[in-house]
Parts: structure tokens; C-alpha cells; sequence
């Protein structure tokens, strides 16, 4: 029988589950489309992890070093899976440099950690003028810009003097079908907006909200001090349109607290945009055949006692494919993972 765990994905979850695997006497095989590991936190150049506002750069780079240079694990960047056949224990898993010949890797188990995408707010979400006006960011063009320690206007590349973040922008919401709360869009707003506050003291930050969702310990370490020691406005609110104003952008909506129409102009809006299964998701879903639930992320259907096992036995997931996830659930995840997958193995042989 296969000794190898293959990992496909090397994010954090990928990361953390191929160096706990080679830490507990294992070896993994870890695949990664991208010629550099380090996933979605990498690809958007996220500037600080939430909540605790560490350089997400640092957090990557200790995790890189962690499985570089192991010979417990064979690094497979700038690569694809193509195809896998076979059963727990023994699969047999199609393999290829991007562009070159496939190779067959025999491996024992699999964990799956490709990830997640962010929504586009441009695809269907039209109120919000996302193509239209380049002062029309999300969160992630927002922590590109942090990453660079500066938030400016992109249109003029001035410094505003009002900022607005709009929360749930392609989460809870019935019409696109993506009715899940993305867990972590309430927290990262809150995070960018102390980051823009404590770069631009006389910047006014607002946050509009349906709710709040601050879980765990997010409430006293983000919600309360964004508020309290950082002057972060908060508004329940619906924004229904944005609309160009001379040089700046006119938000219409509803003051839900108070019950009537508001009409606000900004320099800089932020869309809190959720998350969406990746294209890697769906396509390693059909490569080992795997269940999806509703909304296209791998069902995991042991859940809540057994949130890492898939459909099919020996294939493991972990972190954001399995939906919506943040780094710390996604870390305990792997180290799940990567047991099961080691115990896979070694059963089998």
C-alpha cells in the first residue's frame, strides 16, 4: 500500500497539515497550482491577519519555512492533479507540471486545501458600481493598499477624508444563492478600519451593517476597540445604490435604527465581500468525485463531531474548501486532517 498523504492546495491549511504530518514521522506530497505557497493570505497580499493584526507576511513566512527543505515533504509547485482513481489506501492521482506530461503519484490518502475565492461584486451585484468607480474597493483591494503601510483614494491617490465599509456583499443574501454568513467579513472590516484610523487620524470610518457577527473573542478584541479607542462609526443600515457625485460618491439607503431614508457622500467605499468555493474546489470535487453541499464547498458529512471527512473514504478536507472558514479554524482543521490522513495510511499498510 502508498505511504503519502498527498495535500492539494498550499495555503495554510495545506501548510500546517504537511508539516504536522512530517512532525508525527509521515510524508506528504504537497501540490501547488501557483509557483509559491502561502495561498489566498499570499495571492491578495493580505497586510495583517485578524484579529490579533500580526503581519500576515510573517505568519506565511514561518509557515513556508516550516516545510521547505523537509525531505518529509516532496513540494510540487506550479503544479495540477488531473485525475485520481483507486480507493483509500491506495490511490493512484494524475499529476502535472502546468503545461508539461502527467506523472502518476501513488499516495494513501488525500486532504484537500484549495481554498476559497472572494465574491465579485461586479458579477451581479450591480448596485454598487464596482466597474464604475474606481473609489469602489473591497476588502481585499483595501488590504492590498494596507499592505503598503498607506490608504489613499485610487482615483487620485489623495488621502480621504471619509471612508465607508458595506458589510454582507455577496453573503446572506437569498438572491444570489449564497444565503451563508462568510464569518469573517464583520472582523476584517473592523481590523481595516483600525489600520485606516491609526494611518489616517482625521479620516471619519464608518461601518454599515445588517448585523454585527463578532464570535468567539472578536467582540472585545475588535468590535469594542474599533468603537472605543479608534472612533470607527457604526450604522445599521441597507445600502441600495451608489451613485457619482462631483468627486465623490453619493450612498442611498436605509437607516434601519432610526427607520428612514439616508443619503451620505464618501471618498472611499469598502465592499465586505464573503466568500465562494474556489475554481480548485469545484475541480478537485470532480477529480475524486467527491460530494459538495448546497453552495459548491465539499461536504464534509460526519460534521459536527467529524468536520474533515469527505464522501469518500480517505479524502480529507480542510479549511476554507469545506466553507466558510478563518485562519484559526482552518489551522485546527489541517492538524485533524493530516491525523486521519496519517491514520489512513498507516492502517492500510
Amino acid at each position: 500500500m502508498a505511504k503519502d498523504v498527498l495535500i492539494v492546495g498550499g495555503g495554510p491549511a495545506g501548510l500546517h497539515a504537511a508539516r504536522n504530518i512530517a512532525d508525527i514521522g509521515g510524508n506528504a506530497i504537497l501540490v501547488e497550482q501557483r509557483d509559491v505557497l502561502g495561498g489566498t493570505p499570499d495571492e491578495a497580499r493580505y497586510a495583517a491577519l485578524t484579529p490579533h493584526l500580526e503581519s500576515a507576511q510573517d505568519a506565511l513566512d514561518e509557515m513556508r519555512a516550516a516545510v521547505i527543505d523537509r525531505p518529509e515533504i516532496d513540494l510540487r509547485l506550479g503544479s495540477t492533479v488531473l485525475e485520481s482513481s483507486g480507493k483509500a489506501g491506495d490511490f493512484k492521482v494524475s499529476v502535472a507540471k502546468n503545461g508539461g506530461e502527467a506523472e502518476q503519484l501513488d499516495v494513501g490518502s488525500v486532504i484537500l486545501t484549495t481554498g476559497f475565492q472572494h465574491f465579485d461584486p461586479g458579477r451581479e451585484t450591480q448596485m454598487y458600481g464596482y466597474y464604475e468607480n474606481p473609489d469602489v474597493i473591497t476588502l481585499v483591494d483595501a488590504e492590498k493598499m494596507l499592505s503598503k503601510h498607506e490608504f489613499v483614494r485610487p482615483s487620485n491617490g489623495e488621502k480621504p477624508e471619509r471612508v465607508a465599509f458595506i458589510q454582507c456583499v455577496g453573503s446572506r443574501d437569498r438572491r444570489l444563492g449564497n444565503e451563508y454568513c462568510s464569518k469573517v467579513c464583520c472582523g476584517i472590516a473592523s481590523k481595516e478600519a483600525i489600520e485606516i484610523r491609526k494611518l489616517l487620524p482625521d479620516t471619519k470610518v464608518y461601518i454599515f451593517y445588517i448585523d454585527m457577527r463578532m464570535y468567539g473573542y472578536w467582540e472585545n478584541q475588535l468590535y469594542w476597540p474599533a468603537q472605543e479607542e479608534h472612533n470607527v462609526i457604526y450604522v445599521r443600515g441597507i445600502v441600495t445604490e451608489i451613485l457619482k457625485r462631483g468627486d465623490r460618491l453619493l450612498m442611498k439607503g436605509e437607516d434601519t435604527t432610526m427607520g428612514r431614508p439616508m443619503e451620505v457622500e464618501m471618498d472611499v467605499i469598502v465592499l465586505s465581500v464573503g466568500m465562494e468555493p474556489s475554481a480548485g474546489t469545484r475541480e478537485m470535487a470532480r477529480v475524486f468525485d467527491i460530494e459538495k453541499n448546497k453552495y459548491g464547498f465539499i461536504h464534509t458529512p460526519g460534521e459536527p463531531m467529524d468536520p474533515v471527512s469527505t464522501s469518500v473514504p480517505g479524502v480529507y478536507v480542510a479549511g476554507a474548501a469545506a466553507g466558510p472558514k478563518d485562519i484559526e479554524d482552518s489551522i485546527g482543521m489541517a492538524s485533524a486532517a493530516a491525523m486521519k490522513a496519517l491514520a489512513m495510511v498507516r492502517s492500510a499498510g
